[in-house]
């Protein structure tokens, strides 16, 4: 079943009109700027093969949440304060948390994107079918990289891959989003969500 969902899922990523040239990093600054709020399903492939699914949540600039699906893949991961959060629903004790600015996401959370800044892209390209960007903070590298794959016409993210600072891979791949949900800010409030699980104390 892995297997199957792991073929069906990459071929998400060229089942689309197919483009010659790269999408301008301009015009994908200018789409990410104008993203604040959306919703939808996603498919993670994470850095030891196996393949996790759930509904993302996100509200820019800052904030996005992961409600992993059931079973093993029990988890909550919300970015919200500056702050990454990591809940285990199998586990009473608090949440993992680290600043959002030690991931490379926060680059595409940031409040004004702005993929053509001196040092942010090292790769930029078309395979035909969709523009691949690879951006890295430029004043902390050492945390990873983010590619960003997107379609055109009109221009969507379809997935990105966070590569960490000792090189291991973890994609997501994007359903269809809904950019005109009703986002609340409850999603993203991480103190919030702490004390409804009880683990204030």
């Amino acid at each position: 079943m892995k297997r199957f969902l792991l073929s069906l899922a990459l071929a998400m990523t060229t089942a689309f009109p197919a483009f010659a040239q790269a999408i301008p990093l301009s015009q994908l600054s200018g789409y990410l700027n104008t993203l604040r709020s959306a919703e939808g399903d996603f498919t993670q492939i994470n850095a030891d093969g196996s393949i996790s699914t759930g509904t993302l949540y996100l509200q820019r600039p800052g904030r996005v949440r992961f409600e992993y699906g059931g079973g093993d893949d029990d988890l909550l991961v919300i970015a919200g304060g500056g702050q990454v959060a990591i809940f285990d629903a199998r586990s009473n004790a608090r949440p993992e948390q680290y600043p959002l600015r030690r991931t490379p996401l926060h680059l595409i959370l940031a409040r004004n994107v702005d993929l053509g800044r001196s040092g942010m892209v090292i790769g930029h390209n078309s395979d035909g079918t969709s523009t691949r960007v690879v951006a890295q903070d430029p004043e902390r590298p050492e945390i990873g990289q983010i590619t960003l794959v997107f379609t055109g016409d009109p221009v969507e993210l379809r997935q990105w891959i966070i590569t960490d600072e000792a090189g291991s891979d973890t994609t997501v791949i994007l359903g269809d989003l809904d950019t005109d949900a009703r986002v609340g800010a409850r999603l993203f409030n991480i103190p919030q969500e702490i004390r409804a699980r009880g683990l204030d104390d």
